[in-house]
C-alpha cells in the first residue's frame, strides 16, 4: 500500500519541512504544490529529501476561488503520470500535522483500501447549506483580475436570475471540513476525469464561491463510488459558527486534540504557538 501527499502550501518552508518529516514512511511520496503568487526558492531546498517532489504547474491559488479545484485536479494528474502506482492521494495543507503515529495512519488506510474519506452534509437543511447557497447561486468574480471586479459582481448579481446547477450532478453535499481528504486512487482519476468531460458544469464552477467546500464531495456521492465514500475526513478542527477559517490550535488545545480519533489536526502556525506542534512530537514519539 503506497499513499501520496499532496500539500499545498504558501509560506512557512520551516513548517512545512517539520511536517514532511513527521510523514517519512517507506511507502509514501511528498508532492507540495507552491501558490504561483509566492516565489518557490524559499522552498527549494526541500526537493533535496527523499521522496519529496513538486508540483510542476503551479497555479495562482486565490481563497474561496475555483482556482483551488484546478490546483488539486492539476496536481492529482502529475501525480498520476508520475507512473507510481498510489493506493490513496492524501490532500493536506502546510498548516496541517499528523497526531497519530504515521505507521498507524498507515495501517489505517491499509485496513481500508479502495475506499475514500471526506467529511460532508448530506442536506441542503443543514445550517452550513442554508447559508452556502448562494456559493453557486449567485455569480462570483473571485479568480478574475480587473479593477472593479466586485462593484460588477454587485450590479451583475442584482439584475440576472438564480444559477442553476448544471444537470450532471443531482444532488450537492459540502460542508466546512469537505476540502481536506484521503481519497482511493479510483476516486482521485474519477474526479479529475469528471471535471474535464464536463465542461458546462466546470464553466459553472469557475464563477462560484468555495467550491472546494461542496464540488468533491458532490462528485464522489452522486458516483459509482458513492458507497466506497465514508463521511469523515479524519481531520481535527475547531470551527466557531459564522468563521471563515477553523481555529488556529494552540497549546491549551493539546488534550483534546489526541483525545480525538482523528488522524490529522489544522491548523497549525509556528509563528503562533510553536509550543503544541513541539508537544505533539513528544506525544508521537513515545507512541
Amino acid at each position: 500500500m503506497r499513499i501520496a501527499h499532496l500539500i499545498i502550501a504558501h509560506k512557512n518552508p520551516a513548517q512545512l519541512e517539520r511536517l514532511i518529516s513527521t510523514m517519512k514512511h517507506p511507502d509514501a511520496d511528498v508532492y507540495i504544490h507552491i501558490d504561483k503568487k509566492v516565489s518557490q526558492d524559499p522552498f527549494n531546498y526541500l526537493a533535496n529529501q527523499e521522496q519529496v517532489k513538486f508540483i510542476k504547474e503551479r497555479i495562482y491559488c486565490n481563497w474561496g476561488g475555483f482556482s483551488i479545484v484546478e490546483t488539486v485536479v492539476q496536481s492529482i494528474d502529475e501525480i498520476i503520470a508520475s507512473g507510481v502506482k498510489y493506493d490513496f492521494i492524501n490532500l493536506l495543507s502546510a498548516q496541517d500535522y499528523p497526531i497519530k503515529p504515521i505507521d498507524d495512519i498507515h495501517e489505517f488506510l491499509n485496513q481500508r483500501l479502495g475506499y475514500s474519506f471526506v467529511s460532508f452534509d448530506e442536506s441542503n437543511d443543514t445550517k452550513w447549506w442554508q447559508e452556502a447557497g448562494n456559493r453557486y447561486k449567485k455569480y462570483h468574480f473571485t479568480d478574475m483580475n480587473f479593477n472593479g471586479k466586485y462593484f460588477i459582481q454587485r450590479i451583475i448579481n442584482a439584475i440576472l436570475p438564480e444559477r442553476k446547477l448544471p444537470s450532471a450532478l443531482k444532488n450537492l453535499y459540502g460542508g466546512n471540513r469537505s476540502c481536506w481528504w484521503t481519497l482511493s486512487s479510483e476516486a482521485a482519476l474519477y474526479l479529475s476525469d469528471f471535471l474535464k468531460t464536463n465542461s458546462k458544469l466546470t464553466s459553472f464552477l469557475k464563477l462560484t464561491w468555495g467550491a472546494d467546500e461542496f464540488i468533491i464531495p458532490s462528485i464522489l456521492m452522486n458516483s459509482h463510488l458513492k458507497d466506497q465514500t465514508i463521511n469523515e475526513n479524519y481531520r481535527y478542527m475547531q470551527w466557531t459558527y459564522g468563521e471563515t477559517h477553523p481555529k488556529l490550535l494552540a497549546i491549551d488545545d493539546y488534550t483534546k486534540i489526541i483525545e480525538s480519533d482523528m488522524l490529522y489536526a489544522r491548523k497549525f502556525d509556528i509563528d503562533t504557538d510553536i509550543a503544541i506542534m513541539n508537544k505533539l512530537d513528544t506525544y508521537l514519539s513515545n507512541k
